[in-house]
């Protein structure tokens, strides 16, 4: 499984863009929740040469699977209340995938999350969304949409929604990057 490091995250963030699409598609996806094989497979199987650049580069890291552990205690809350996973979401989503799918749980996303805290910040995502017409924009629109979550509500979230997305997404999607 392969994993984003800091220098990985730190390319995702507004105004950081040194590697290619298809070097920043497959960092996207890379959230320790699918095979590296299946990463590697991308682009007609030139994946593995981006992989593995990556991995030489220091923007991932190659980990084990996480075997389930004991429950771990949550912390105590914060005065703001925490981001919560949204209802109804992809988490029983057993249709088929879809650019369409991935569109409505981005919307989703930016209602339940973005929308109650900044309204401006919703807005501009869901017109990017709108206008977002074929996998590469829509591609670009969730990864600002995972940076300003991660802002917002930390790093394992936005692997959580990033891992939800990568789940709706049809795999051809990352191919025409």
């Amino acid at each position: 499984m392969l994993n984003k490091t800091d220098k990985g995250r730190a390319e995702l963030q507004p105004g950081q863009r040194t590697l290619g699409q298809r070097e920043r598609a497959v960092l996207l996806v890379a959230d320790g929740s699918k095979a590296t094989a299946s990463l590697q497979a991308l682009f007609a199987g030139l994946g593995a040469d981006i992989v593995r650049d990556l991995l030489a580069q220091g923007y991932v890291v190659e980990e084990a699977p996480v075997a389930p552990s004991a429950p771990v205690v949550a912390p105590t809350p914060s005065p703001t209340p925490p981001l919560e996973a949204p209802r109804g979401s992809v988490d029983a989503f057993s249709g088929p995938r879809s650019l369409a799918s991935a569109r409505m749980f981005l919307f989703d996303i930016s209602e339940r999350m973005f929308a109650p805290r900044n309204k401006a910040l919703a807005l501009q995502f869901r017109d990017a969304l709108r206008e977002a017409r074929d996998a590469p924009a829509m591609l670009v629109v969730s990864r600002e949409m995972l940076i300003s979550i991660e802002a917002m509500a930390g790093a394992a979230r936005a692997d959580a929604i990033s891992e939800r997305l990568a789940k709706l997404l049809p795999e051809s999607a990352l191919e025409g990057s």
